[in-house]
């Protein structure tokens, strides 16, 4: 696997794996994050991947810059091509509510495209999505692609608080708001489930290098799960 490496700060590090958004990609650096974090262990403060990097954080106290770099090469350095049997099998399941009280962008979007609200809801849910990233907010995943027709620039004008759960849309990616925030994506529908919860082991319902799969429910349903309509 080819990386390179670069200080980022007085205890983190930045390893660069390519310098394009890919599938492919994002699953060598899913796979790069468990293996130094199986081998490196409390030596790895935390992890961070993204797009095309992993950053890491490490304990001044028991590491040195030199010293860890020549462990975490061993590691990259022995990586397996690919990810074993079954590993990182089956996407996500995240029920959504689509519709325009929840989602005030769907008609636009619609309209856009030339499609039914219908058809925007059966284009969308019907795509298996890759967690390309978590950033912006505690568990907001960037997820892609949508398809193409669906594809949607961002809000000129962000909105002030958009609801947790929320779905949107921002050129060929979409995400769900894990808490209520300001923000600028085209928003079509509500998630019931709870995306970020600090209390639980694991607080981000998702991570980097996961498969999601949308899956359209009824008003009733989406009420009956928790959600809330204001």
């Amino acid at each position: 696997m080819h990386w390179q490496c670069q200080v980022t700060g007085i205890d983190t590090l930045t390893l660069y794996f390519g310098d394009r958004i890919d599938i492919a990609l994002t699953e060598k650096i899913r796979i790069a994050a468990e293996e130094l974090s199986n081998k490196l262990g409390l030596r790895l403060v935390d992890l961070v991947p993204s797009y095309t990097s992993l950053l890491l954080r490490y304990d001044l106290l028991i590491d040195d810059y030199s010293s860890l770099l020549i462990d975490i090469a061993a590691v990259l350095n022995n990586l397996p091509d690919h990810p074993a049997e079954g590993e990182n099998a089956g996407a996500i399941d995240i029920p959504v509510f689509y519709h325009p009280s929840v989602g005030p962008d769907l008609e636009a979007i619609a309209a856009r495209a030339g499609l039914s609200i219908e058809q925007v809801v059966q284009r969308h849910s019907r795509q298996i999505y890759h967690v390309f990233a978590i950033g912006f907010a505690p568990g907001f995943a960037y997820l892609g692609e949508v398809p193409q027709d669906l594809e949607t620039p961002r809000l000129a004008t962000p909105r002030a608080k958009v609801p947790a759960g929320s779905l949107g849309i921002a050129d060929r990616q979409t995400a769900i708001y894990p808490l209520a925030s300001p923000g600028g994506w085209n928003l079509i529908g509500r998630t019931p489930l709870t995306l970020f919860d600090v209390h639980r082991e694991q607080p981000s319902l998702l991570r980097a290098g996961q498969q999601v799969r949308f899956r359209a429910i009824t008003r009733d349903e989406f009420l009956a799960l928790g959600g809330q309509i204001e």
